[in-house]
């Protein structure tokens, strides 16, 4: 039984990493006033450039012609949501603190969520 709740909150915790991860990836791609990619050589970029690094170049980020970050490659939503997962869970796994801190947190607001719920069907005027 225990392995079950266990379980629940590890899958709990993939999908609010991996929702997290593709909020990342729009982000990245929305909001970055300057391009990525200067140049065609990646060494090169990763001298100069605040947002290219060696992650982006191992795992082969995409950018469209100017250097910016591709908002509509899959590859890249992919690489963001596997990798805020993968870190999510890694901490989950070697922390028990941060697990722990998780159950809590989830338990703590689906009561307070259940509490609203509740309170707000008490005070609803049926008629």
């Amino acid at each position: 039984m225990q392995t079950l709740i266990g379980l629940w909150y590890y899958l709990l915790a993939g999908v609010l990493f991996a929702l997290f991860g593709a909020i990342a990836h729009v982000s990245r791609a929305v909001f970055n006033v300057y391009p990525d990619r200067l140049s065609d050589k990646p060494l090169m970029d990763m001298a100069i450039s605040d947002g290219y690094d060696a992650n982006d170049w191992l795992f082969g980020t995409e950018y469209d012609e100017a250097g910016y970050y591709k908002l509509d490659s899959g590859r890249n939503l992919k690489i963001a949501v596997l990798s805020v997962l993968a870190l999510g869970w890694g901490s989950m796994l070697f922390s028990t603190e941060i697990a722990l801190a998780f159950v809590y947190s989830a338990n703590e607001i689906g009561a307070w969520i259940g509490g609203l719920f509740i309170y707000r069907l008490s005070e609803a005027r049926w008629w």
